[in-house]
């Protein structure tokens, strides 16, 4: 297992015997600690055995890209290993070696080759650049080191960078051979500019006696490679497209066919937002500007769900956008899934950050105004999901953002018409709404936080299934859930929330109190808290029945935590039926007409045209308990067998 040599702990003046000899000869003294300072000496003093290393791939997140070169430099030869190829070459050198030298691969490279091929042998020692050269007093990236060391200049690569390289490789990958040629040139002059700043941090660095006239030295041989012919065998890995697809992964879910909107959110409406509506997959997009005009736009669609780019919550103990919050100096600007983006190598910016404030806070007032109404939203990042499916961010130009998400099976005009950036990236919104609707997704959420959704390439599909009833007084909704609970599956309801709430204020519960906590819980801490605090009570199961959505909210909420393992079942019954059942009951005095009219029941209508499943119960239970229980064995086709064996 490769060891970093750094950091160096500090050591004092007089420590140094060196110090006076360098101070005589007018170099800089600058100071290595003396045990590591032999070591140094040692692993360098068989320069056969130093082996320089830099890896390419198509991202910098080492959780989700792909290796795709390895070039390297040993005893003045260079060798490579292109994705593909079989790497025993690749891996004996690292065995044979004695010293890995790299410029950042204590986080890059190393991650990357671990990744692929698992716990390789590595030499014993490794330097890294990146480290070493502060030391030295040199900062930044290699490119910018080398131009601060005067180091030869890379000849007709001057201005490509890392970015670049990701291209190249994509060109490749759609037949561009000389692309390839390209690619291994730049790795080849990053390679040798490693030997030449380690040449170049010794000469600045007080070394082991024993170093300080004989130590080796590896640029001059290391350039002249950079003009060698390097035989290209070219891999067969060349493909044309991605090996994912919208058929292949979508084909049988609730995704095929499913509307979604995506929106590449703006601060505001002075900058005009991307726009998706994405019919399985077919996308249609455009520009809009106004708060109203995303909303009637959308809502024009019908959309099974919403996805936006757009932070839609803030951190845990935040109360507000604003920097004045009281809470943030304790809590922070980023949130959990931020927090785990970046540790996975995925940059992102925090969504409290000032130039994020305006985006968050609409984000957060456009999502409100779509889930009063019922539909669910989602927020999606594209940059990390076109990094998660292998297309090549926006920066890296429109063409090879079009022919990404062509190659993955979307359709429409955006391939051959002019469209904006905003615009692919609200198709790749709408794209993530496509993962999370076939259950092929991850949340990734802290506590108190919605959840930011990212593509999950390798998910199968998710066995738990909630069901959520609505329906006006007396039309059954209990006894519908009750016939499930019986069958195993975990029951919970909004009233029990609620009467805690109002046994901690030393009230009794009854409908009339239950109906005015209701409302005063809406109206000051959400709806969606009190979601939350329905689902607390059956934390951990995975066949849920929640009786008592009374809210479109209450729809979206469960829609955006289950994605389509939510159903919606709203239960029907005649006014005067339902009237005769509430005179039956043990009720209050509260006559039907009243109780029937409260405010907390003036949204039930709204909720039948969510659902999507309604019963009709004017017959018997037993009838009653049929139809459900054949209705649910309908919505559980495709789904984990669990679901199904509960119920026989």
């Amino acid at each position: 297992m490769a060891q970093s040599m750094l950091p160096f702990p500090d050591i004092t003046p007089d420590q140094s015997k060196l110090a006076q000899l360098r101070r005589r000869s007018g170099r800089p003294a600058r100071r290595l600690p003396g045990l590591l300072d032999r070591r140094l000496g040692t692993a360098l003093s068989d320069p056969s055995r130093v082996l320089f290393l830099d890896a390419e791939t198509t991202g910098l997140s080492w959780f989700y890209d792909e290796l795709t070169m390895v070039g390297w430099a040993c005893d003045g030869n260079y060798g490579l290993y292109i994705a593909g190829d079989d790497p025993a070459s690749l891996i004996g050198t690292l065995k044979a070696a004695g010293t890995l030298v790299t410029f950042n691969g204590t986080l890059f490279d190393l991650r990357f080759l671990k990744k692929t091929f698992g716990e390789i042998a590595l030499p014993p020692v490794h330097v890294d650049l990146r480290y070493l050269a502060r030391r030295a007093g040199l900062v930044g990236g290699q490119k910018a080191i080398e131009r601060a060391l005067g180091l030869p200049n890379r000849v007709g690569l001057e201005e490509m960078d890392g970015a670049e390289a990701v291209l190249l490789w994509h060109r490749y990958l759609r037949g561009d051979e000389a692309a390839l040629g390209r690619l291994i040139d730049y790795n080849r002059w990053d390679v040798a500019g490693m030997c030449g700043i380690l040449d170049k941090v010794m000469d600045r660095l007080e070394v082991h006696p024993d170093l300080l006239f004989t130590r080796p030295r590896f640029a001059e041989r290391a350039y002249a490679t950079c003009t060698q012919e390097v035989p290209r065998n070219i891999p067969a890995r060349r493909v044309s497209g991605l090996s994912k697809t919208f058929d292949g992964m979508f084909r049988e879910t609730a995704a095929e066919n499913a509307t979604v909107v995506g929106i590449d959110l703006t601060g505001s409406d002075a900058r005009p937002s991307g726009w998706c509506v994405l019919r399985g997959n077919e996308a249609e997009t455009c520009k809009l500007a106004s708060d109203d005009e995303i909303f009637l736009c959308t809502i024009a669609e019908r959309p099974a769900l919403i996805s936006i780019d757009s932070p839609l919550s803030l951190p845990l103990g935040r109360n507000r956008v604003e920097d004045d919050d009281p809470a943030r100096e304790e809590y922070g600007i980023m949130r959990q899934c931020e927090r785990e983006l970046k540790r996975r190598g995925i940059n992102v910016y925090p969504c409290l950050l000032p130039s994020m404030q305006a985006l968050t806070r609409r984000g957060m007032r456009i999502a409100e105004r779509f889930r009063s109404v019922g539909i669910p939203v989602i927020e999606s990042y594209p940059g990390a999901a076109q990094d998660i499916m292998g297309i090549p961010r926006k920066g890296a130009g429109i063409e090879f953002l079009k022919l990404g998400l062509s190659d993955f099976g979307i359709r429409g005009s955006f391939s051959v018409n002019v469209v904006t950036h905003d615009e692919l990236d609200a198709i790749t919104s709408g794209l993530v709404g496509s993962f999370f609707l076939s259950g092929r997704y991850e949340a990734l959420r802290g506590p108190s936080e919605d959840a930011l959704i990212v593509p999950d390439l390798t998910a199968v599909g998710q066995s738990e299934m909630v069901i959520g009833i609505s329906g006006k007084i007396c039309a059954g909704k209990t006894t519908t859930a009750r016939v499930l609970e019986q069958r195993g599956w975990a029951y919970t309801r909004f009233s029990l929330v609620i009467d805690d709430e109002i046994v901690g204020r030393g009230e009794a519960p009854d409908r009339t109190t239950r109906q005015r906590v209701g409302i005063e819980l809406n109206r000051t801490k959400g709806q969606r808290w009190l979601c939350d605090k329905v689902l607390e009570r059956v934390s951990g199961q995975k066949l849920i029945v929640v009786d008592g959505l009374r809210f479109p909210e209450d729809h979206a909420f469960f829609a955006e935590r289950f994605g389509s393992n939510f159903v919606h079942m709203h239960v029907k019954a005649p006014t005067a039926l339902r009237a005769h059942r509430y005179r039956q009951g043990e009720w209050d005095n509260t006559p039907f007409e009243v109780a029937d009219n409260q405010p907390v029941e003036a949204k039930i209508d709204e909720l039948e045209r969510l659902a999507s499943v309604t019963l009709q119960n004017d017959s018997s239970l037993a009838e009653l308990a049929t139809n459900v229980l054949n209705c649910v064995k309908a919505q559980c086709q495709g789904r984990d067998n669990e679901c199904l064996s509960r119920l026989l």
